[in-house]
């Protein structure tokens, strides 16, 4: 009998998300869809405008995949700068049981 466990991935952010890294986080996020997904920012330094478009399409894809994408940990620097752009994570946040 083939066990019902729900896949669950984790991703863990590197400290600079810039133009360089947007391309490398796409692949990442590619090759774990299909799975829950748990996003740790909480060693994010500094985070640029592509990387973000890349995670909110991540986001995005996961909701139409029926699939959960959360923020676990976010560092102050991810935080504003999200805030700073005008992207809305609230939602994506884990909630506290």
């Amino acid at each position: 009998m083939a066990s019902k466990k729900a896949a669950h991935k984790s991703l863990s952010l590197p400290p600079i998300l810039d133009l360089n890294e947007a391309s490398a986080l796409r692949g990442k996020l590619v090759a774990l869809r299909g799975n829950s997904l748990v996003v740790d920012a909480s060693a994010v330094e500094r985070v640029g405008a592509l990387c973000l478009q890349v995670l909110m399409a991540g986001a995005r894809s996961w909701e139409e995949d029926k699939k959960s994408f959360t923020f676990t940990k976010v560092s102050d620097a991810f935080t504003k700068t999200t805030q700073l752009i005008g992207v809305n994570i609230d939602h994506l946040m884990a909630k506290e049981i």
